[in-house]
């Protein structure tokens, strides 16, 4: 008898502390008309205050502004559901506001948490931002230039400063802005999330920003701008602890991108098991160029169609500060004990750089990109570089955005160029040229301690260098195969060079 009235107990006190609610028991209605924020609001409070459980989207359409999310509610989507931004950037609300990478001010969001705790996106319904139609409204009457105004336009999910969040299975589409913005918050899972949000500029897929112990797995980006995005825009807390695997990814900027905004580490992250397909600005782009130390972080078995400039790795000292009176400016912060390897890559012949390359490598005078380790690479490219080519010289552009354009209008190796690395580790490394290209496979300046491993190198004709050092202090060039004809196999150029040492290469007697 006292097992039975303590299992009444129990079931009363779930029934009394926690329920779901429908929405349209608040009088919401899914006709794609009627403005529901009110409605939606008050089933997400009164399933909070009931102690928590999942407020219900069922079948139809539901426009809205800006809801909040709160304590132990989870959003449940049900087949065909749909929860459709409005078209009035006046019906959003900025909960938190801060500055971006091109230092506008953002923040406005169509679904937002702060300061939330279990909480939760799920079902096979869809979010949508209605981006196109919101700029082609907006425009009408904010007369400012388009890099001012897009700011003012809604991201589509923004979490901010919370623990346990679950994300899953939900479709979230054309964002006004950035798609999903995860903001200092600690164990965070999101799996097989869609996303489609193209159409407008600035709609990252998924940024996490300054977050801890997350998962991210299954998802589906097709996104206009950055895919999978990490940032720190406080200098308060990084990004650390954070597993992804198994992504499908498209992007008109970057695939995998770090350090946009780049203030606090970037520590122990692994990211493996993606496929990235025509993107128009980078595969794997590492930055950190605000402070931030980006270090221990394992990228593998990554697959590229179709993209422009596989990898980017840039320590630079741009410096910005994204969250005024709140952070002052860092000194120059560190890239190292970096791995990418098990990469096969197809790159775009029509490249932000011209003639392309494969991966671009730099950090800046004093301040060197250490310990990074590039193994198992295979990546096609189209060729084409001239001895002209091949005596670029790139600008420093210590405090400049990091993206590949800023290194134009080109760099003088096709395969790998290198400035200002230490501790630089090169293995099983091979190319495959469409065409002739008169500039070294390898192009190494102002460098500490690298070593070249097991390198193919195709054949081409007439270059002047396959590999050529400058000012390089150690090197160990070994088990490297090279075909075709050259003045060099390997030049060594600058007062600073010294201790460069070959063995057990490969070299015909047509490269010197």
């Amino acid at each position: 008898m006292r097992a039975i009235i303590h299992c009444l107990l129990l079931l009363a006190f779930t029934n009394t502390y926690a329920k779901d609610v429908n929405i349209t028991s608040h009088g919401a209605i899914g006709d794609g008309q009627k403005l529901n924020t009110a409605a939606i609001q008050k089933a997400i409070d009164e399933c909070h205050s009931s102690g928590g459980g999942k407020v219900i989207f069922p079948k139809g359409i539901f426009l809205s502004g800006t809801i909040v999310l709160k304590d132990k509610v989870t959003l449940h989507f049900e087949q065909d559901a749909v929860l459709l931004g409005s078209t009035d950037v006046n019906d959003y609300k900025n909960m938190d506001p801060f500055t971006d990478g091109l230092g506008i001010d953002v923040g406005w969001a169509l679904l937002v948490a702060v300061d939330a705790k279990n909480i939760g996106i799920e079902g096979n319904g869809t979010i949508d931002g209605q981006g196109t139609k919101l700029r082609e409204q907006q425009i009408q009457t904010d007369t400012r230039s388009e890099s001012l105004r897009w700011g003012r336009r809604p991201f589509l999910v923004r979490i901010v400063r919370c623990e346990g969040v679950n994300v899953k299975d939900i479709t979230l589409k054309y964002s006004a802005a950035w798609t999903s913005h995860y903001f200092q918050c600690k164990k965070v899972n999101i799996e097989k999330v869609k996303i489609l949000s193209h159409g407008v500029p600035h709609n990252d897929g998924i940024d996490i920003d300054g977050c801890q112990d997350v998962r991210i797995s299954d998802c589906d980006i097709q996104s206009g701008d950055d895919a999978l995005c990490f940032k720190t825009t406080s200098s308060k807390m990084g990004c650390n602890n954070i597993v992804v695997t198994r992504m499908r990814l498209k992007s008109g900027h970057g695939a995998i991108k770090m350090g946009t905004e780049s203030m606090a580490p970037f520590e122990n992250i692994k990211i493996s098991d993606c496929y990235i397909y025509d993107t128009n600005n980078g595969g794997i782009k590492l930055l950190t160029v605000d402070g931030a130390h980006l270090r221990n972080v394992d990228i593998s078995n990554i697959t590229m169609v179709n993209v422009k400039t596989p990898m980017l790795f840039r320590l630079g000292s741009r410096l910005s500060v994204f969250r005024k009176g709140k952070d002052t400016q860092q000194q120059t912060g560190t890239m190292e004990n970096v791995t990418v390897r098990d990469v096969i890559a197809k790159a775009s012949a029509n490249a932000q750089l011209m003639p392309p390359s494969g991966i671009l490598i730099t950090g800046v005078p004093g301040h060197y990109i250490t310990g990074l380790t590039l193994e198992n690479i295979k990546i096609d490219l189209a060729g084409g570089g001239t001895a002209e080519n091949a005596r670029q010289v790139v600008p420093e552009a210590i405090d400049k955005y990091p993206e590949v354009k800023t290194f134009g209008p080109l760099v003088p190796a096709y395969g790998i160029w290198a400035r200002h690395v230490k501790g630089l580790k090169l293995k099983n490394i091979q190319f495959n040229l469409n065409s002739n290209d008169l500039r070294p496979a390898f192009v190494c300046e102002d460098g500490k301690d690298i070593t070249l491993t097991d390198w193919n190198i195709p054949s081409t004709e007439g270059a002047e260098a396959i590999i050529r050092l400058e000012n390089v202090n150690k090197a160990n060039i070994t088990g490297v195969k090279a075909k075709g004809t050259a003045q060099n196999f390997v030049k060594v150029e600058g007062a600073e060079s010294k201790d460069i040492k070959q063995s057990k290469n490969e070299v015909p007697a047509t490269i010197k």
